[in-house]
């Protein structure tokens, strides 16, 4: 099954049968979150680690909490059980949105009309090294709180990857704005300077506007990264690493110029972090 299985309102089916009332502000106005969790193996990676972060950017936005785990825990098995063949892998969307509102506007409903929902669909880890440029059009802002959320509005990741498709690459990393590199369309930065082969990765703060990752947040807990600015620019010899709960490519060029590569570092690392 390519298209996936869905469960909404109670209900099981693909993707495409199932739907959203018109009235859902997570389609109306991108009011929402979700995490997108690995299967492997027929189970889901860290799940307690998107979990608490799921809960925390909900609390940070004033939505409800969302469904916590022994909720959960029955809906994915049936989910792999629908989905997966042969216990695969497969990439499990949970979304939470502020739910149907009756009135027109921004302003937030009364709590209590959430609505969750959930896709699964398979995927394998993607390790594939790729080309990037530096987004001249849009820009992190690293003072909103909805950089630290993971929402449903991805638009400006849409706008820089068609800008990068533009000019023939494949992704595109977005500056702050204060400048300085933070992050690609969807996934964190690990960066190791030419001369520090051998030392921890480098990830841009969370001060800078980038996700609080969970594959970031296992670098930092195991002693393989630490918080450090990137800067505006890259030097030849760097390596750069684009990491998320779906795989970690390495970066083979930055506008044009070609960086260091290591052709297992990335797949090693990411490994590492999801076991």
């Amino acid at each position: 099954m390519t298209e996936g299985i869905a469960w909404c309102d109670g209900r099981w089916g693909t993707t495409a049968e199932l739907s959203l009332p018109l009235d859902d502000r997570g389609l109306q106005l991108a009011d929402g979150l979700f995490e997108t969790v690995l299967i492997r193996n027929g189970q889901p990676c860290l799940l307690d680690e998107h979990l608490q972060r799921w809960c925390e950017a909900s609390a940070l936005l004033g939505l409800d909490p969302p469904p916590d785990r022994d909720q959960l825990i029955p809906l994915i098995r049936e989910a792999v059980h629908r989905g997966l063949t042969n216990q695969g892998c497969g990439a499990l969307r949970l979304n939470w949105s502020r739910g149907s509102s009756p009135q027109r506007g921004v302003a937030p409903p009364l709590p209590g009309r959430h609505r969750f929902w959930l896709t699964l669909q398979p995927w394998q880890p993607s390790f594939k090294p790729i080309t990037a440029i530096v987004s001249r059009l849009e820009r992190r802002n690293c003072d909103s709180v909805l950089s630290l959320c993971k929402t449903f509005a991805y638009g400006q990741a849409v706008q820089a990857r068609r800008e990068s498709a533009q000019q023939g690459c494949d992704d595109a990393l977005l500056l702050n704005t204060k400048g300085e590199l933070c992050c690609s369309t969807t996934a964190n930065l690990l960066l190791r300077r030419g001369d520090e082969m051998r030392g921890p990765w480098r990830t841009p703060p969370l001060s800078s506007g980038c996700l609080p990752g969970v594959m970031r947040a296992r670098a930092l807990q195991l002693g393989l990264a630490v918080e450090a600015d990137l800067g505006e620019s890259l030097r030849p010899d760097d390596q750069l690493l684009l990491i998320n709960s779906l795989g970690c490519q390495r970066l083979l060029s930055l506008d044009q110029q070609p960086l260091s590569t290591h052709s297992l570092a990335g797949e090693l690392l990411w490994r590492a972090l999801i076991n």
